[in-house]
């Protein structure tokens, strides 16, 4: 049995390291560029080891979006309570998960660069897209936890009900997204006397609160 757990826990180790790997050189060269033999030579394993674990490049970018995305979310997660969490009305509950975005702005722009490339790849990628389960259904996790913060500003009155639950999670996660990828990647441009990405940014977090709350 301790052999098997010992075998186990290097495999672990041993796949963990081909996504360290990939992480580092997707973000310094972008996916398109970056082959599999040189993730098998960055992360120190051979590349029949490497399609151990990963049938293609596809699986892995796709395994590692994953990854990265269950991380993040377990991590922001964590930072209030789940007490606190409990006593947040709707509407202080939305500007929680609007947050977020701004977060990843903030201290994430290296995945933000990374998600942007992904798209860009998986929409050229022709074959079964069975491979993109896991993802989506990360993707569906998102929906179902904004459904609560919808649920609740229904029942204290503070959310702005005559946007349903559906276009209000698709237009915020999507505006949200779109926006600090831009300023991530470098797609705004920049006046000559310069701006401030993180000001304007608050200021779209507050014309949505704005439009999805109910004023006092």
């Amino acid at each position: 049995m301790r052999n098997k757990e010992k075998d186990a826990a290097q495999m672990a180790a041993k796949r963990q390291a081909f996504l360290d790997a990939a992480f580092e050189l997707f973000t310094e060269k972008g996916i398109e560029a970056v082959s599999l033999d040189s993730i098998a030579q960055k992360s120190g394993f051979g590349i029949a080891t490497l399609y151990r674990h990963f049938t293609n490049k596809a699986s892995l970018v796709v395994d590692l979006a994953t990854q990265k995305w269950e991380d993040y979310i377990r991590g922001y997660d964590s930072t209030v309570s789940r007490e606190n969490k409990a006593h947040m009305t709707g509407a202080e509950y939305l500007r929680y998960y609007l947050d977020s975005f701004l977060d990843l702005y903030r201290n994430h722009r290296e995945m933000l660069r990374f998600n942007y490339d992904l798209n860009s790849f998986l929409r050229r990628q022709e074959q079964d897209r069975g491979y993109l389960k896991p993802y989506l259904l990360v993707v569906d996790g998102l929906g179902e936890a904004f459904h609560e913060v919808y649920e609740r500003g229904v029942r204290d009155g503070t959310l702005n009900t005559d946007i349903s639950e559906t276009t209000m999670f698709s237009s915020s996660f999507h505006i949200m997204l779109a926006a600090v990828t831009r300023y991530a990647v470098g797609l705004v441009y920049i006046l000559e006397q310069g701006s401030d990405p993180e000001t304007e940014l608050v200021m779209l977090e507050k014309l949505l609160l704005k439009e999805y709350t109910r004023q006092p």
